[in-house]
């Protein structure tokens, strides 16, 4: 059994509670990620399972799918003007179901793979257990959105290990995607878990570190938040450049929000 196939169910299942109550008009509500609407936090999520579900299961499907994406790029176009192309209009409650009716599905089949086996994706091939782990991250990091716009605070737990995960190994990665050389010092990350637990990665330093809480360390790496906006403490000038510039996900360099600018909106 995939642990992360069972994380990403679980996220998707706590994404999806949170919006059943919405009326269609909400769905079009702006969130403060690039003015995105629910629809697009959803559409994305969904175009994206699909694809990895294809990736795991109909290679020929994934290689056919990921041909017009880059004709759409080609062309002078975006995800944001191939997502919509690919939903064939569904929105609104119709895509809220879509999107929680594959989901189960697709979860289960990553859960029963093979863990190690090499699947293809956007950028390089990934093992099936990153490939899901990666969809637990976008999840997360794009349901976060939709948390702050309803003025809701999340719950998290200790499946967001998996996000915290794909900022540590991301690390080199971070710079690369800039054109960056990355630093020979990778920082002592420490981290203090929804449960209490700690968690920590490379070598202990007391002059190049990462330390605090576990839920702001990932709203940095999935680009949620500045590091600012936290609590994080941040020692060392490696440690101070990998977190002003952070990104787990993949694609081309992103620049992290502005300070103050994400953060959960006060429902009266």
């Amino acid at each position: 059994m995939i642990r992360e196939a069972v994380d990403f169910r679980e996220e998707s299942d706590e994404l999806y509670e949170l919006l059943k109550p919405l009326g269609d008009g909400d769905f079009e509500k702006k969130t403060q990620f690039k003015d995105w609407t629910i629809n697009d936090v959803l559409g994305h999520l969904h175009m994206w399972n699909w694809a990895a579900e294809q990736s795991l299961n109909n290679e020929a499907e994934f290689d056919k799918f990921f041909a017009e994406l880059v004709e759409e790029f080609a062309n002078g176009g975006s995800l944001r003007t191939y997502e919509p192309k690919w939903l064939k209009g569904l929105k609104n409650r119709d895509l809220l179901e879509a999107w929680h009716s594959f989901y189960p599905g697709m979860a289960n089949g990553f859960e029963q793979a093979d863990p190690d086996r090499r699947v293809k994706w956007a950028g390089p091939e990934m093992s099936v257990r990153s490939s899901i782990a990666a969809r637990m991250m976008e999840t997360w990091a794009h349901g976060q959105e939709v948390y702050d716009l309803l003025g809701v605070v999340r719950n998290n737990t200790d499946r967001i290990k998996n996000v915290a995960l794909l900022g540590i190994k991301t690390f080199g990665f971070t710079f690369k995607n800039r054109g960056l050389e990355a630093p020979g010092t990778k920082p002592y990350v420490t981290l203090t878990a929804p449960s209490g637990d700690t968690w920590e990665w490379n070598e202990p330093s007391e002059t190049c570190r990462v330390e605090g809480d576990a839920v702001e360390f990932c709203q940095v790496v999935t680009q949620v938040r500045n590091v600012a906006d936290t609590s994080l403490k941040v020692i060392g000038e490696e440690a101070k450049e990998w977190m002003s510039i952070a990104q787990c996900f993949a694609g081309p360099a992103e620049n992290p929000p502005e300070p103050g600018t994400r953060f959960t909106v006060e429902v009266p």
